[in-house]
């Protein structure tokens, strides 16, 4: 099989996908295909993996009060995080939307299969953390692929894992990596929310070029 030909057009395209790429948090109510939800995870198990172990587990939360407990669970964790600020932070922390759990179509939880023997333990003995960024660099891989395809995913933290673990009632190796919003966003920003309110600026030595 011969390597495609990446020429200058499709390098400036995958620029822009990274561009637009984008945290989603305000969906509209358009549905998302099964068949392009089942596309999207087909291209994220082509994303690297230590040993070739892909730990990787979508799991497609649809029960409506499996949905509900991951939203308190937000809620509680929100709420924390917001008496945690004070002042000035705390208003602009109270101002921000982080999450579109109720308005997104689509709920993804990712999890990393940390008893998989899948890869045989290989290259992970001296950094097993490596199995969960394995889990994230397919994260990564849905997240290009759905935007390409106009579709949103937004990544919600801001949770305990052990609750959203016990409320979806998956097997005890799972462990949460991300807790995935995913529908068609109302509005299209090639800069991020975080950015537009003013929360932080943009860090200039997540570009630099270190040399040792």
């Amino acid at each position: 099989m011969s390597l495609p030909a990446f020429d200058a057009r499709f390098r400036r395209e995958f620029e822009a996908l990274l561009t637009w790429r984008r945290d989603v948090r305000h969906f509209c109510d358009r549905p998302v295909a099964e068949a392009a939800l089942q596309r999207l995870t087909s291209l994220a198990a082509l994303a690297p993996s230590v040993g070739f172990a892909q730990p990787w587990r979508f799991v497609r939360v649809a029960a409506p009060e499996r949905r509900a407990a991951v939203i308190a669970s937000f809620e509680r964790a929100n709420a924390a995080a917001l008496a945690a600020y004070d002042d000035d932070a705390a208003a602009r922390y109270a101002r921000l939307k982080l999450e579109g759990l109720r308005e997104a179509p689509v709920h993804l939880a990712v999890c990393c299969d940390a008893a998989t023997t899948t890869g045989r333990g290989l290259g992970r003995a001296t950094m097993p953390e490596t199995l969960e960024y394995s889990a994230v660099m397919a994260i990564y891989a849905f997240w290009l692929a759905a935007r390409a395809e106009g579709i949103g995913v937004g990544w919600v933290s801001i949770l305990d894992p052990l609750e959203v673990l016990a409320a979806l009632d998956v097997p005890a190796s799972w462990k949460l990596v991300a807790y995935l919003c995913v529908g068609y966003p109302t509005d299209d920003w090639a800069t991020p929310e975080l950015l537009r309110a003013g929360w932080e600026r943009r860090d200039a030595r997540a570009v630099e070029l270190i040399e040792r």
